[in-house]
């Protein structure tokens, strides 16, 4: 017999500024007999993104917000357990946007089967292979029209988008690739095995002087994850003609007033400069071309990445907060064990 309840984080209260426990109920929900064209899935990893501060808001968006009392929902890979679908079969390993739960259930149209590589955890399709990925090759490919030559900023570099654009800048001919990062270990970590030429600590000294020492020459594109005084001093730093895809901006996502903008955006026109924001909802014509361009990549290693686990979908709200505070490097996941 395949598990019928499955445990599941719901949204009960909006937050105001940090989400707290109250804001949330863990709670174990019966579920019911499989239809016809259905199947039930034992979750193996869980996405906790930046992305979900903004659905806990009952405000209009790119993606609906998460209704209250409801089950919050995010990327997840994990195995069929059960099916009524000739689509899917019993162990198939699929990925899915039915996170927050151990297990997850609904029509087989809603999970996507994917191949098992060979040596490879099958949360690469939520990291490398995933939406991270996918991004950090929307931003810099398509976005911000990265070409050979180009010194390219990438802000929260030691995130699972940022460790990705990186290495994506490098491989298209970057002349210089310059990260920011959290801690001096993140820092070390991105100039030895991400390849970035420099790395900086933001919270060592203002980001706009640390980013002027480490590119003299200049910026041509930056990859915008934090916004800030990281997009002013990326500013300060572009070259004429420069571009920027802007991707996120998580140091404000807590906040409750609304943060000031950058105080140079004059320099936007005397530079020519380009910002464009982007979600990949409207990008998704690019997947087969960033499938075909990374997945071979990382199959063969040469493409490398960093997960952080937390284990058990009860600490699942543990690992969002880690992750809102920058406690990982590369992607952050819940690890979901014990499934029959």
């Amino acid at each position: 017999m395949t598990s019928t309840v499955s445990r599941q984080w719901k949204l009960v209260r909006r937050p105001v500024g940090h989400p707290v426990a109250d804001d949330f109920s863990y709670e174990s929900v019966e579920l019911p007999a499989l239809s016809e064209g259905e199947v039930r899935v034992a979750n193996e990893f869980i996405s906790v993104d930046p992305y979900m501060r903004g659905r806990m808001n009952d405000i209009k968006s790119y993606i609906p917000p998460f209704q209250l009392g409801k089950t919050m929902i995010g990327g997840a890979v994990g195995r069929v357990i059960e099916s009524r679908s000739p689509e899917l079969v019993e162990g198939d390993l699929v990925d899915h946007m039915r996170g927050w739960r151990d297990i997850a259930q609904g029509k087989a149209s809603d999970f996507t089967k994917r191949r098992e590589l060979p040596g490879l955890p099958a949360s690469v399709y939520l990291g490398p292979l995933g939406v991270p990925g996918l991004t950090a090759w929307i931003g810099l490919v398509v976005v911000a029209r990265m070409t050979p030559g180009d010194a390219v900023f990438v802000s929260d570099a030691a995130g699972a988008v940022g460790t990705a654009v990186g290495q994506l800048a490098k491989l298209r001919g970057a002349s210089r690739v310059i990260g920011s990062a959290g801690s001096d270990e993140k820092v070390q970590l991105l100039t030895g095995k991400y390849g970035y030429d420099v790395g900086f600590n933001y919270k060592n000294g203002r980001v706009s002087r640390q980013l002027a020492a480490a590119a003299p020459d200049g910026i041509d594109v930056y990859f915008d994850n934090v916004g800030g005084d990281h997009l002013e001093a990326a500013i300060y730093s572009m070259n004429d003609r420069g571009r920027a895809a802007i991707c996120g901006s998580i140091s404000s996502y807590n906040e409750t007033a609304m943060p000031p903008g950058p105080r140079n955006m004059w320099m936007l026109t005397t530079k020519g400069l380009r910002l464009e924001g982007f979600t990949i909802v409207n990008y998704m014509q690019h997947a087969d071309d960033f499938v075909s361009a990374v997945g071979p990549l990382v199959a063969s290693g040469d493409f490398v990445f960093d997960e952080t686990i937390v284990d058990g979908i009860d600490n699942a709200l543990e690992a969002y907060y880690g992750m809102m505070r920058g406690e990982n490097t590369g992607k952050m996941l819940v690890r979901i064990a014990g499934q029959q």
